[in-house]
């Protein structure tokens, strides 16, 4: 398998941390990086409190160590600005493949899923501050508006990840890029 660097994009309760975590534990050559867990254990608050340079610095430090040492990131942030995304993706580690995984989540059912976890309004907060993916790195939409979604998608970036034909295997393109 190649190593990779990735960084899983979205709204909060969009299904990173689900994804994130089936992917490590599926595959043991990954490590996650979550940002909130680095926030939460500094600050004791997952939400951006002060010094995010600081987090997001050890996240980017982190996440060199560990491609150093052979073994492919998968980096859970909502990552909702481009510079964060670019910042995320690059690194200076040889042989590194880098996708953008952006989690796409129905409005209404990610304002549901927030009103479940009770935090209504964060829908409306991260579209102030949200920017679409744009650059020039790959980004595959991981789309989850249900179990059947999650499923497909899933499948379809694992074929992915596994893929010797690198970076992509072409059949699968056709499911990720419509236009290909």
């Amino acid at each position: 398998m190649p190593l990779w660097n990735l960084v899983l994009s979205g709204y909060p309760a969009s299904g990173k941390t689900v994804l994130a975590r089936r992917l490590i534990s599926e595959n043991p050559e990954f490590v996650r990086l979550n940002v909130d867990d680095l926030r939460s254990m500094y600050f004791g608050a997952g939400e951006p409190p002060r010094d995010e340079a600081f987090v997001y610095n050890t996240i980017t430090a982190l996440r060199d160590s560990i491609l150093r040492n052979r073994r492919s990131v998968v980096i859970d942030s909502t990552a909702p600005l481009n510079s964060t995304r670019s910042m995320l993706l690059s690194t200076k580690v040889q042989g590194v493949t880098k996708l953008l995984v952006v989690m796409v989540v129905k409005k209404n059912e990610l304002e549901g899923r927030n009103r479940q976890r009770g935090t209504e309004g964060a829908v409306t907060a991260w579209d102030k501050v949200w920017e679409n993916p744009v650059g020039q790195v790959t980004i595959v939409n991981f789309r989850n508006n249900s179990l059947a979604e999650f499923e497909t998608s899933y499948y379809i970036l694992t074929e992915l990840l596994a893929s010797k034909v690198h970076p992509f295997k072409r059949k699968f393109l056709k499911h990720i890029y419509p236009r290909f």
